[in-house]
């Protein structure tokens, strides 16, 4: 029986792949974009936080109001970790970890419920070769982490760092970029880790993406301090890479660096940061803001290296607690109040460097133009910054090179 097939996507953008390679497997059912016309919804979950968590029940739990005949089928890291308990309380018909999202379309089959949990060795063959409503192409180059910082749970629901074949994934950005796609951003659980188990390198990869006829700008997902080696900083000054990188650091303060079980510290990264701005590059951050242990020394001493780093975005969230890792159970716990304006005191901070950034490079800005709404057209910056542009004509899908007008609250173009 063909089944009408809803995806709903939680969380990162790896997840955003995953449900690109489940669409691109449905052969004997329809993909569909209204969840109150399906007959299954796939709900591709996100686990990072308790917070995660609740938010996808939530969700089925609405869908379960919208839609009562809908099958509701859990796939992502919740599989792995809330699956379990969700199909006992038949809160969801069916339960699929990641190795199986290529099995969907049979899985969609299955008449009774069902626990198709697998492995978390798998690697996805899958070539995917366009992206529904998007004009940028996501490549999962790895899946898995070998760190084990103490508030992260992933490496648990998605399991050690293994690389993808290296011809699969030149493979799929050679189809991608037939099929029109400019704009490449290479994503995974660690993408710094890639090559480490196949004897290769992502400055060798990305070498090989960058000869590839279409390819004209590369992103990179997020990367480990410690992962910027020579190889890599030899391709700052290539014109296809995307001027933005996003460097993980989750603190600046080496107390809660070390409580953390994080493998950088801030005299190295103060470095690193300061070389690469050197180059040209808008740099962003993880910070997380309130975990366990950070008292008002060490927001202090946190803030003050802040200010020293030439940071100009940042991905700030107050520390919320993941049951199963060791953070969960570190004291004194920082009261919500308190991160709260601390996360505040932050963003503001990385606002008025974005602010002076987007100022001092607001010429000669090449944006791939991604939507429209009501006759402005937006997109992002080769610094990772959106652009709104007034414009008689169709941009949708185009490269423009624009100067902006700057405000504090965005930039601006007209052609």
């Amino acid at each position: 029986m063909k089944k009408k097939v809803f995806f709903k996507t939680f969380g990162c953008r790896t997840n955003q792949f995953d449900t690109q390679v489940m669409m691109s497997h449905l052969r004997s059912h329809e993909l569909v974009f209204d969840e109150r016309e399906c007959d299954v919804v796939v709900v591709n979950s996100c686990t990072v936080t308790n917070g995660a968590d609740a938010s996808v029940r939530n969700y089925i739990n609405q869908l379960k109001r919208k839609n009562p005949d809908a099958q509701i089928i859990l796939a992502g890291c919740g599989a792995h970790s809330k699956g379990e308990s969700l199909l006992k309380e038949r809160k969801v018909f069916g339960v699929m970890g990641h190795s199986e999202k290529e099995k969907i379309d049979t899985l969609l089959d299955e008449t009774k419920p069902f626990y198709r949990i697998g492995d978390l060795k798998h690697i996805d063959e899958t070539i995917v070769e366009s992206f529904v409503g998007k004009s940028r192409a996501f490549i999962k180059i790895q899946e898995g982490c070998d760190f084990r910082c103490s508030y992260c749970i992933i490496p648990y629901v998605r399991g050690n760092a293994r690389s993808h074949k290296e011809e699969t994934i030149l493979e799929q950005v050679r189809r991608l970029a037939a099929n029109g796609f400019g704009e490449f951003i290479l994503t995974g659980t660690n993408v710094g880790s890639y090559g480490k188990d196949r004897d290769t390198s992502l400055a060798t990869l990305l070498k090989k993406m960058s000869l590839i006829r279409g390819v004209r700008r590369i992103r990179i997902g997020s990367l480990e301090p410690i992962q910027i080696d020579d190889a890599f900083k030899e391709l700052l000054d290539e014109p296809w890479m995307a001027k933005h990188l996003h460097i993980a650091l989750q603190h600046t303060s080496d107390k809660m660096l070390e409580i953390m079980n994080r493998r950088n510290r801030f005299a190295e990264d103060i470095v690193l940061f300061e070389s690469l701005a050197e180059r040209g590059y808008a740099l962003g951050t993880d910070f997380i803001v309130g975990h366990p242990g950070e008292d008002e020394a060490a927001w202090k001493e946190a803030m003050q290296r802040v200010r020293k780093l030439p940071l100009t975005h940042i991905h700030a969230f107050t520390y919320s607690k993941r049951d199963n890792t060791p953070s969960a159970t570190m004291k004194p716990e920082v009261r919500g109040d308190i991160a709260k304006a601390r996360y505040k005191e932050l963003t503001a901070l990385i606002a008025e460097k974005n602010y002076a950034f987007r100022k001092a490079h607001a010429t000669g800005l090449e944006v791939l133009v991604e939507s429209e709404k009501e006759g402005v057209y937006s997109g992002l910056d080769q610094y990772f910054n959106r652009i709104f542009i007034e414009s008689n004509d169709d941009l949708t899908s185009n490269w423009i090179y624009v100067d902006a007008e700057v405000t504090k609250e965005t930039n601006r173009a007209t052609l």
